[in-house]
């Protein structure tokens, strides 16, 4: 049981790094002194690739938290 999940927390790791460096960076410095109209960008984000590195690293994190506190109780 502790070599599994030793293996799930290397393998967390590297998706926990990558989803994270494969995010692009959230350059809108000056859209909010500008104003800034509804793009098709906007109206769509829930299915971009920004979306879902997001919701990659929301979800890698949480295992990765929560098997981090398994290997801590065994």
């Amino acid at each position: 049981m502790k070599t599994f999940l030793i293996a799930a927390q290397i393998v967390l790791s590297f998706t926990l790094i990558g989803s994270v460096l494969a995010q692009p960076a959230k350059s809108s410095g000056f859209s909010l002194m500008t104003g800034s109209s509804e793009t098709f960008y906007s109206k769509n984000k829930g299915r971009t690739f920004e979306s879902a590195m997001s919701k990659l690293t929301i979800v890698s994190a949480i295992l990765f938290a929560a098997v981090t506190l398994a290997l801590n109780l065994i």
